[in-house]
């Protein structure tokens, strides 16, 4: 099945993991599949919630969404399934699967939705769905460990399997050691035993010897040898005989078989004829004769044999024999010669000892080698195995280095993320600061102004919000002292912050000063070009520019860049690819400091070899040789800076850094070594500085043809400033400097300069970042340092080994210690190295360094593909662009080639003529002597009629000049200058585009005093603006306050106390005073409404004084002289904006024409005029001298009324009623308003005369000017003088009509001297004519500007004024409607007081409620009586009356007493119980103690009763009895017990278990009185009884010693009466709860409540009598039935886990503990507590063997505490007592037996 759920996931619904039958269970154990599944069905529309880790909460995420659908699919998911999917129990995800395929494929047939299947799902099977969901994700939750957990138990697991194959690893070491230990005690063994061998056999050889050498034995007779020859001889003749006898028993046995079967077949002849007979006839003669003749053959064959084996027989015999023989003979001849001689013998001994030795010392060098080689082996072995262990260690310390690292990172990392936090929050908690001052300053405004914000300071709000400074005011900033404070200066940042905003507004007329409709169509242009040119000229002169373009003529092709990232990204693995790939060079700044500094070294030992070499020669070679080392330092030190340049800008001096003459020999890269390893050398860091000299070196150093890139170089901000700067030449911050030094002046700019200089492009065509996590750079690191340490070669000589070893730890540790370190830097500097790289140009490529090797350079040879050809296209298009502009130069170069060079200037003016030339282009190709077209410009520039009339009378003397247009000169090259275009442009006008500005040199003088001239103009123009502007600010500020303040304190005049409560307290205290037999009086009703009348008379009286005094506060508020002074203060604002505007006009008129005139070479005039002074208003009375004053003073008043009566116009500020107060300020804004304009008109007029008396000198020098130059044109000469008055007419001619050809040459000598003189005074006049068109241009538009800002100031200042009068006006008019509503709602309260009053006389009763009229409010005060009620009736004491049989609480305490009296320790006899109760219910208390239910039952019926509450077979808790009898009370809950006991001890301060009657009514139980007591109509109607209330303080009585004085109540006791339970064992769980002070939970399953059976009359109960007790008993045992089940579903891994010692535990189970009551005569003997032995015995056997408290599961599992707890009794509470004494009463009037049925019923 399994299979075939693989095909259906994997090939038709193509999941994203393939899924095989082996892995079928962990594929799915997480559920991302199953929701796959699902959404491959459109059922699962959350599908992007799921998560495919393996985590325990993506787990719980993924099933707890899995349910609802799975549920509405109907396969059966619960939470065991699940927990069986995600521990991969085998078949769990195939059943479920299975499951899942049946209803996919049901639900594909019905073509239905998920959504379309929920929705036709009712109601309320959806919300059961919810809610079963959410259970299932509460138990899912608990079923699933979290994923600490479950990554402690792995941890856990793979420590326990690591520590079981350590244990395995460590047997097989012991077995190995075992066996090698016997093998070797085996082999000693041996070896032992051939060594006592051969000892032995040593011992005999050397035993022989010794006999040999010592006693030579003499040879034996011959006698004795012969009889031993005989003996030997007798025995093979013995033995031959036997053999012999053996085969002839064998020939004879053979013969008599022979015999016996010829003897057998004769007599089988002579027997059986007629079968032979038979047999002859049968088979044929042939057959019988083969046989006997091959039985013949046979026994032939066999005799043959047996011959052959006789024979060979006897031959072995004779061979035998003769080796007898042969041996005989030999140890006859080794006899004879052994008795040869004795000497010989020893010999042979001895030569025998010798031989013997020799082989004991091969087998012993044999048995060494083999010891030696064993040895070999051995400790070649232990060599290994130690070296492996040391790798295995080696291996361990690294893996732990590594996680050190790790963790140091991640602590790095979080200290970080903690940095950038607190950044953040700090930044987060300084807005939220601000949004909630803004908020408030809002709030307080909204207060102020009703609601209606001004915009500016709404505007001025959020800038300050927008630039984080403080809204509210943090200092003062009236008197400032020397040392200003933060908040002062953060204060002065506010102000100079809202004076630049204020001042940017006015300056281009937003905001505030926007302009109005009127003026719109008049607005002037918005810069005075002409203005802005001299300026920048002037300041340009004094400040050279200091950037130079460095763009290259030709684009290079080649290739530029670097790549950067973080340590092991594969920056270098990369580079070495690319380098592989294409013809690049790759320069690391690592690489490039270590040949630098090794350049150094080898130059310096060269040096010397060579100075050696030098000594040594000759003293001409040393000369020689000094002059050529002499001219090399000097190209060197040429050459040197050169070469450095910009690229060591910024290193030390050569002389600073090294101290002799032989530094100057070495190369630059030599010198650059030597700088650094002095650095290093010292422990410093090499300089960025050097750092980018060095890498500028070696670039220099590369062919122009070769590209280069950088290996992670820049590291820093500053590195990669310096490096553009030293390749391109210029820096970013310069430029910018310079184009903010372009635009210095604010008030007037040059367009044709005030362009941006361009940002040169980057000195590098593409930045690559290798992109990649921290976790991988340090993963990378240990890969690479694993590989390095497990590719080691074995070292022969171990001092290499060890030498090698430190050498490695050395440079792991140094790389581990600065992997940190070089993250972080990178981390630090890498946000400022992307913005310098992506702000003027993106060259920034970022790539995903994350992957392997391959596809990592694969990719970085891609890009850099890309970045090629980029390069190339964008080389392309310069190159293409360039050759169009070259076109477009050749192209207007060729049409005006004709044309003939300027004439040459002075030097000054030439240079000067260079310089703009180069600047402007648009005058280029203009010749300098090219005649102006201005004149038509400057007959319109004048004002007035006088100034048109000189100007067009003075117009033509410009052609006076001698020479005019140089005419007598007869070269063609002339003759094509003169002539002009067919088609003449219109001439352009000074300061526009076309215009060519007069660039005359000026004295330095002159240049000198106009620059700091201009910048005091622009700074006082631009301080007073900003001071006006501020106070207006500041102004408004004090008017919104004011105003709120004046509103503020008239409503407080209007609530100001009065006296008429006094009056009407005094006439309620009169009325009420009245007798009761005068209420009914006619008379005295009418003298009652008299004095009501007077009454109301005297509060009217009272309201019109208060009105009079407030009409004239309002009088007198309006009168005040704070409105005329707040505007003569704004008016005198205004008018300082009118002064400033008007100084400004007048001090750069004078700079014009101080700058013109020096241009004309001519002496600045001195203006003794003053500057015209726009005059204020005075705000006090005092009489000023006018000698005293700087400024006029104007007196601010009303205008005569004959002027203000002639006005027909009627302001929109007084609309309605005009009172006479307002008529005034109506006349004083009038007043104001004239004042405004009269100080616009006298300012305006006053720069149009400027304007005019300016143009007149001009006029006027002019005419001098002209006059001096007629007469000293009069020469006798009168040829000249007719030339000189033909000329303009032939000027104008050549205007209208342009001629080729050139004048005739007839006088030729005496013509050139004056035309070089004309020419000259031509020349002179032209320019003196365009200075002039120029300098009265930029006048007039001075002049322009300066009336529009006048009249803008006009308009606004009386926009200001109405607003200001407006506002005032509409408090005013506020004031006044408040006053009349006032005065009218107090005259109606006044009303409404006499309607009251007339009604209480009209009915004739007496008002009892004190009337309170406060001013305009009236109410009849129902808190306060002037006389008392009448006292109400006493109620009865509440009665508790009988219902039900329930007995009262007062029957309940007499029973307490009675048996408290009888057994006072709470335990009495079971007979004696039914005794007492029998006396009480037949004697004649009985109607006293028990309700008359029970007063009919009998003795049998009572012990019966009593067999309920017996503890044992013996006794009754008569407590308990009590208690059950006091039923219904609500029961508790084990969490309410527990609350309860919580309580008692925190009221129980001193520990002592014990409470008092106050300390128990402080604490409370678990319920409280009855709420709900309705409290009855009738007053004299008893109040309900609280039982309740009163039970609380009966079960103090019933459970307080009241031996005790106060009585004291064991509150830990009670509670455990009061945890009996119906279920019994449930009971004893609730008492060890109550007695450990902690939830105890049953380990097993609970019983079914109530499965135990009582007795028959528990059986018997008349349910319908009591309902509601049935109803309150089923409630609560399913209450306690869910509660035990949401207990079972929280009980967690800690439950039970707190201790009980053997004390609580004899509490609980009582046992006999306590004094047994049996009768009042009863012994007061306390026994022990039957449990207790069994107890110890249990805390023995748990491990207590002192009785020290344990834990309660461990006590839970004891088998004797299981059985105890399911059979203990005492904490059953009968419950049915009362029904079934009501059962018995009524059984015994009916005589019916209740049915088992409902006895079944009842019991369960």
């Amino acid at each position: 099945m399994s299979e075939i759920l693989c095909q259906w996931l994997n090939q038709e619904l193509k999941v994203s993991q393939t899924v095989s039958p082996k892995s079928f269970a962990k594929a799915f154990s997480n559920g991302y599949l199953i929701g796959e599944v699902l959404h491959k069905f459109a059922l699962q529309d959350d599908f992007a919630e799921f998560s495919e880790s393996r985590m325990s909460s993506a787990k719980l995420n993924n099933f707890s969404r899995l349910e609802p659908t799975l549920h509405l699919l109907g396969v059966q998911f619960d939470q065991s399934m699940a927990h069986n999917i995600i521990t991969e129990k085998p078949g769990a995800a195939t059943k479920l699967l299975y499951q899942l395929y049946i209803a996919l494929q049901r639900k594909k047939k019905s073509v239905l939705t998920g959504v379309e299947m929920q929705t036709m799902q009712p109601l309320t099977n959806t919300k059961v769905q919810n809610m079963k969901s959410e259970t299932f994700q509460d138990r899912h939750r608990n079923l699933i460990p979290r994923q600490t957990d479950f990554n402690l138990m792995q941890v856990t697991h793979r420590f326990q399997e690591q520590y079981k194959h350590t244990n395995k690893d460590l047997v097989h070491m012991y077995f190995e050691k075992l066996e090698k230990f016997q093998k070797l005690q085996e082999e000693q063994r041996s070896f032992k035993i051939k060594e006592r061998l051969s000892r032995r056999r040593q011992n005999e050889i050397m035993a022989k010897i010794q006999a040999a050498i010592i006693q030579i034995p003499k040879p034996a007779s011959n006698r004795i040898l012969k009889a031993l020859d005989t003996q030997k001889m007798l025995k093979k003749k013995t033995e031959a005989e036997d053999v012999a006898n053996e085969i002839k028993k064998f020939e004879a046995l053979i013969k008599k078989d022979l015999q016996a079967k010829e003897s057998a077949s004769k007599t089988s002849l002579d027997t059986t004829g007629q079968t032979t007979a038979d047999l002859l006839n049968t088979y044929s003669d042939d057959d019988y004769l083969k046989k006997i003749q091959k039985r013949l053959e046979e026994d032939a064959f066999a005799r043959e044999q047996r011959e052959k084996r006789r024979r060979r027989l006897l031959m072995d015999q004779l061979i035998a024999h003769e080796a007898q023989e042969e041996a005989y003979r030999e140890e006859q001849l080794i006899n004879r010669l052994m008795r040869q001689s004795q000497q010989e013998r020893r010999i042979a001994v001895q030569l025998m000892h010798v031989r013997h030795e020799k082989e004991v010392l091969r087998q012993n060098r044999i048995f060494r080698e083999k010891q030696y080689e064993e040895r070999r082996l051995k400790d070649f072995q232990d060599a290994l195995d130690r070296e492996a262990a040391l790798a295995r260690q080696a291996k361990i310390d690294f893996e732990e280095q590594a996680l050190r690292v790790k963790e140091i990172h991640e602590q790095i990392a979080v200290e970080r993320v903690q940095a950038r936090y607190r950044k953040h929050y700090s930044i987060c908690a300084e807005i939220l600061d601000q949004i909630l001052d803004l908020s408030t300053k809002v709030a307080d405004y909204r207060m102020l102004t009703n609601n209606l914000i001004p915009y500016k300071l709404m505007h001025d709000w959020k800038e300050l919000f927008f630039n984080g400074k403080p809204i509210y005011e943090q200092a003062s900033l009236k008197h400032l002292p020397a040392k200003l404070s933060a908040e002062q200066l953060i204060e002065l940042e506010k102000r100079d912050l809202l004076d630049n905003n204020d001042y940017e507004d006015y300056k281009n007329m937003v905001g505030e000063w926007t302009l109005p409709e009127e003026m719109v169509d008049n607005l002037p242009p918005s810069n005075n070009c002409i203005l802005g040119h001299v300026i920048h000229r002037l300041i340009e002169s004094s400040l050279p520019s200091q950037v130079e373009s460095t763009v290259p003529e030709l684009p290079s092709f080649v290739i530029k860049g670097c790549v950067l990232g973080k340590t092991f990204s594969g920056k270098t693995t990369a580079l070495k690819s690319l380098e592989k790939s294409f013809p690049i060079q790759i320069l690391s700044i690592d690489t490039l400091v270590q040949e630098a500094i090794q350049a150094f070294h080898n130059e310096k030992i060269s040096g010397a070899l060579q100075k050696a070499a030098e000594e040594k020669a000759l003293p001409v070679r040393q000369e020689s040789s000094k002059e050529n080392q002499d001219l090399q330092n000097i190209f060197s030190a040429e050459a040197l800076p050169e070469t450095e340049g910009t690229n060591t800008r910024k290193t030390p001096k050569a002389e600073e850094v090294v101290a002799s003459d032989s530094f100057s020999e070495l190369t630059v890269r030599a010198q650059l070594g030597a700088k650094s390893e002095k650095l290093l050398k010292k422990g410093k860091s090499i300089s960025d500085t050097l750092l980018v000299s060095i890498m500028v070196n070696a670039i220099n150093q590369i062919p122009l043809y070769k590209g280069w890139v950088l290996d992670g170089f820049p590291m820093t901000l500053n590195q990669a400033k310096l490096l553009e700067e030293a390749l391109t030449g210029c820096n970013r911050n310069l430029i910018e400097l310079e184009g903010k030094k372009s635009q210095i002046s604010t008030l007037a700019v040059d367009h044709t300069t005030s362009r941006e200089v361009p940002l040169p492009a980057s000195a590098l065509d593409f930045v690559m970042l290798l992109d990649i996590s921290d976790n991988s750079s340090l993963n990378r690191m240990n890969d690479i340092m694993a590989e390095a340490f497990s590719s080691e070669t074995p070292h022969e000589d171990i001092n290499q080994r060890v030498a090698a070893k430190n050498q490695d730890v050395d440079e792991d540790q140094n790389l581990r210690d600065q992997i940190q370190h070089r993250i972080v830097g990178f981390l630090d500097n890498w946000p400022l190295l992307e913005q310098w790289f992506t702000e003027p140009e993106n060259i920034l490529i970022k790539i995903n360094a994350d992957i392997d090797k391959q596809s990592l350079c694969q990719k970085v040879k891609e890009t850099f593909m890309t970045e090629i050809m980029k390069k190339e296209n964008k080389v392309k298009k310069k190159l293409k662009e360039k050759e169009a502009e070259e076109k477009e130069e050749v192209s207007p170069t060729e049409a005006t080639s004709p044309l003939p060079p300027p004439p040459e200037p002075e030097k000054e003016k030439e240079v000067h003529s260079q310089r703009e030339r180069s600047k402007t282009p648009a005058a280029k190709g203009k010749p300098a002597s090219e005649p102006p077209h201005g004149n038509r410009e400057s007959l319109q520039e004048g004002k007035g009629k006088k100034s048109e009339t000189s100007l067009k009378r003075k117009g033509s003397p410009r052609g006076k000049s001698p020479g005019g247009k140089v005419p007598v000169k007869k070269s063609p090259a002339d003759s094509t200058d003169v002539s002009p275009a067919p088609v003449v442009p219109p001439p352009p006008k000074p300061g526009s585009e076309e215009w060519v500005y007069v660039n005359e040199p000026i004295s330095e003088e002159i240049r000198s005093f106009l620059v700091p001239y201009w910048k005091l103009i622009e700074n006082s123009y631009i301080n007073s603006i900003k001071t006006v502007l501020r106070h207006l600010r500041e102004g408004q500020h004090m008017v919104i306050a004011y105003l709120y303040d004046i509103r503020t304190d008239f409503q407080q005049f209007l609530r100001r106390p009065d006296h008429k409560q006094d009056f009407v307290s005094q006439w309620q205290a009169d009325f009420n005073s009245l007798p009761d037999d005068l209420w009914d009086d006619e008379e005295t009703k009418a003298e009652l409404h008299q004095r009501v009348n007077d009454l109301r008379d005297r509060l009217w009286d009272i309201c019109d004084a208060r009105r009079g005094e407030a009409e004239q506060e309002c009088l007198d508020i309006i009168n005040e002289s704070w409105l005329q002074d707040v505007i003569g203060i704004a008016m005198n604002h205004f008018f300082s904006l009118m002064q400033a505007e008007l100084n400004r006009f007048q001090d750069t008129k004078r700079l014009l024409q101080d700058y013109y005139r020096g241009m004309e070479c001519k002496i600045p005039t001195d203006d003794t005029k003053r500057f015209t002074r726009v005059p204020l208003v005075q705000l006090d009375s005092k009489d000023i001298l006018e000698f005293q004053l700087r400024i006029p003073l104007v007196r601010q008043g009303p205008s005569s009324p004959e002027s203000s009566l002639s006005k027909p116009k009627t302001k929109a500020i007084l609309k309605g009623k005009i009172d006479y107060s307002l008529e005034n300020i109506e006349l004083n804004f009038e007043a104001d308003e004239k004042m405004v304009m009269d100080t616009w008109q006298q300012s305006s007029l006053a720069i149009s005369h400027m304007v005019a008396a300016e143009i007149h000198q001009r006029l006027m020098e002019e005419e001098k000017e002209n006059q001096t130059a007629d007469a000293k044109e009069k020469p006798p000469q009168v040829a000249a003088n007719k030339k000189v008055k033909k000329e303009p007419p032939q000027k104008k001619k050549e205007d209208k009509k342009g001629k080729g050809k050139s004048p005739p040459m007839a006088e030729t000598a005496p013509v050139i001297v004056t035309a070089e003189e004309a020419e000259e005074m031509e020349i002179k006049n032209k320019l003196r004519l365009r200075i002039k068109e120029e300098h009265l241009a930029a006048l007039q538009f001075e002049e322009t500007a300066a009336q529009f800002r006048l009249e803008l100031i006009k308009v606004k200042a009386l926009a200001f004024l109405e607003e200001l009068v407006t506002k005032a006006v509409e408090v005013y008019k506020l004031m006044e409607k408040w006053l009349g509503e006032r005065y009218l709602n107090e005259m109606a309260s006044v009303e409404k007081l006499t309607e009251v009053a007339r009604y209480h006389i009209e009915t004739s009763t007496k008002i009892q409620n004190a009337l309170y009229l406060d001013q305009e409010d009236f109410c009849i005060n129902g808190d306060i009586k002037v006389f008392p009620d009448l006292s109400p009736p006493i109620r009865p004491p509440p009665v508790e009356r009988e219902e039900n049989g329930t007995l009262t609480i007062e029957r309940l305490g007499n029973l307490r007493d009675q048996f408290l009296e009888i057994a006072p320790k709470g335990i009495i006899g079971n007979k004696a119980f039914a005794d007492v109760l029998l006396d009480l219910v037949t004697m004649n208390l009985g109607t006293n103690n028990f309700p008359s239910s029970w007063m009919n039952l009998t003795q049998p019926e009572l012990q019966e009763l009593t067999s309920l509450l017996v503890t044992n077979s013996e006794f009754v808790d008569w407590r308990k009895f009590l208690l059950v009898v006091a039923l219904p009370w609500p029961i508790p809950l084990e969490e309410e017990l527990l609350e309860t006991l919580q309580r008692f001890q925190a009221v129980d301060e001193e520990h002592l278990g014990t409470v008092t009657f106050e300390q128990y009514m402080q604490a409370g139980l678990w319920f409280t009185g009855d709420e709900d007591i309705k409290i009855p109509e009738n007053p004299l109607a008893p109040l309900p009884f609280n039982r309740q209330e009163h039970l609380i303080e009966f079960f103090f009585r019933l459970f307080a010693d009241c031996e005790k004085e106060p009585p004291q109540l064991d509150y830990t006791q009670m509670l455990l009466y009061f945890a009996c339970h119906p279920d019994s064992v449930q009971g004893v769980y609730r008492a060890l709860s109550v007695a450990t002070g902690t939830h105890v939970f049953q380990p097993t399953e609970m019983p079914p409540l109530g499965a135990e059976k009582t007795s028959s009359f528990t059986d018997m109960s008349p349910i319908e009598e009591y309902p509601e007790l049935e109803d309150n008993f089923i409630s609560e045992e399913r209450e306690l039935q869910e509660e035990g089940e949401e207990k079972e579903e929280e009980i967690s891994e800690n439950a039970n886990t707190e201790m009980i010692s053997m004390e609580t535990l004899l509490k609980v189970f009582r046992g006999a503990n306590e004094a047994q009551d049996a009768n009042r005569f009863a012994s007061h003997q306390k026994t022990e507590n039957v449990y207790s032995e069994n107890f110890i015995k249990v805390f023995q056997d748990l491990g207590s063997k002192n009785l020290e408290p344990i834990e309660v599961a461990v006590l839970l599992k004891h088998p004797f505490i299981q059985d105890l707890i399911s059979s203990y009794p005492d904490y059953k509470i009968p419950v049915h007592i009362v029904s079934v004494a009501h059962a018995v009463t009524v059984l015994m009037k009916e005589c019916v037996r209740v049915p088992s049925e409902k006895c079944s019923r009842w019991e369960n």
